[in-house]
């Protein structure tokens, strides 16, 4: 992996990135609908009020290329995750490399629909180790959340959250992370925690999916992709460096 001249935030920012991506990539070639990671990584709080709002609302075909999110809710989306993830210097940002659509994705699937959630109840508060504690889909909990924010932004700042200044948009996206706004219909720290989350793993998940497009993620850490069979590599590349772009599960099939 090349280093470059960063700024001390850029350090924090992309050093924090590739740590994940070296940890994590290799998982997030599977999507989140075979399992319930996304639950179990955010710290869910709720209480009585945080158990269903105005998520329920039927989801109306937005922007070109989605499938759950409106117009609205996908310039939100794509306004939130570039915020998080921008291109800079070191490398792209999620908005270019497609982070929106498999977000999208996730939540039109059986991960967003909550297939493998219990949802019988009943629902309490929990404490961080007991994992997600809410009525709510996924779905439901980032269509409420956005919501929650929109409001919020067009009430102290009479702007939509994508029409913010970067400097506006970040400020939110801090305030949101340390608890400094309670949302009406949805806990703060959920619904910012699995935006997190989901822009990280649409970052670095396999393209197939809708994000990572071209690899780029996998290209800026280094990482193979999903090809695991190194065998005929070996003599070709005794005692030199192995470069090749990375590999994608539909390049193996």
């Amino acid at each position: 992996m090349s280093t470059r001249e960063k700024s001390q935030g850029d350090v924090g920012r992309r050093d924090f990135l590739k740590l994940f991506g070296a940890a994590g990539a290799a998982a997030s070639t599977l999507p989140l609908g075979g399992s319930a990671s996304a639950d179990e990584m955010v710290a869910a709080t709720a209480d009585t009020k945080h158990h269903r709002g105005t998520a329920a609302t039927e989801p109306q075909a937005g922007g070109s290329g989605y499938e759950f999110f409106n117009v609205d809710e996908s310039a939100f989306i794509e306004a939130a995750i570039d915020t998080l993830i921008p291109s800079d210097s070191t490398g792209p940002g999620a908005k270019e490399l497609g982070v929106a659509i498999y977000i999208d994705r996730q939540m039109a699937g059986g991960y967003g629909k909550g297939d493998r959630l219990y949802l019988e109840g009943p629902f309490g508060e929990g404490t961080p180790e007991q994992g997600y504690q809410l009525l709510m889909t996924p779905s439901e909990l980032i269509r409420a959340g956005i919501a929650d924010v929109s409001a919020y932004v067009q009430k102290n700042h009479k702007s939509t959250f994508e029409n913010l200044l970067a400097k506006d948009r970040v400020a939110v996206m801090s305030e949101l992370e340390g608890k400094m706004v309670e949302l009406p219909t949805v806990p703060t720290e959920t619904f910012f925690g699995l935006l997190l989350q989901l822009t990280i793993e649409g970052y670095f998940a396999d393209p197939m999916y809708g994000g990572n497009k071209d690899g780029a993620a996998w290209k800026m850490i280094g990482f193979p992709g999903a090809d695991a069979m190194y065998m005929d590599k070996i003599e070709p590349f005794r005692n030199k460096p192995y470069a090749a772009d990375p590999k994608g599960i539909q390049d193996l099939i």
